[in-house]
């Protein structure tokens, strides 16, 4: 079964995301593991981390066109509210 669709995604705190799914659950993903990677290490730059969107279609989360995060990763390791 795949994953809800993304409805919503905010930078909340020092990177952690909330992601709004289209089931209505909402779940916390913190980032900082991913910031060691150097596709996301831009993203210790807190004003490019809070510039978060939400792809059309709600398959992934994206700063540019470089970084991105599916919904499977968010949902599968996201922590629930």
């Amino acid at each position: 079964m795949s994953p809800p669709r993304i409805l919503t995604a905010k930078a909340i705190e020092n990177h952690i995301l909330l992601i709004e799914f289209e089931n209505a659950k909402k779940k916390k993903y913190d980032i900082l593991p991913l910031l060691e990677k150097e596709m996301f290490s831009p993203l210790k730059n807190p004003v490019l981390f809070k510039s978060v969107r939400v792809e059309k279609g709600g398959y992934a989360i994206f700063w540019n066109d470089d970084i991105d995060i599916s919904e499977y990763e968010l949902w599968k390791h996201g922590k629930e509210m």
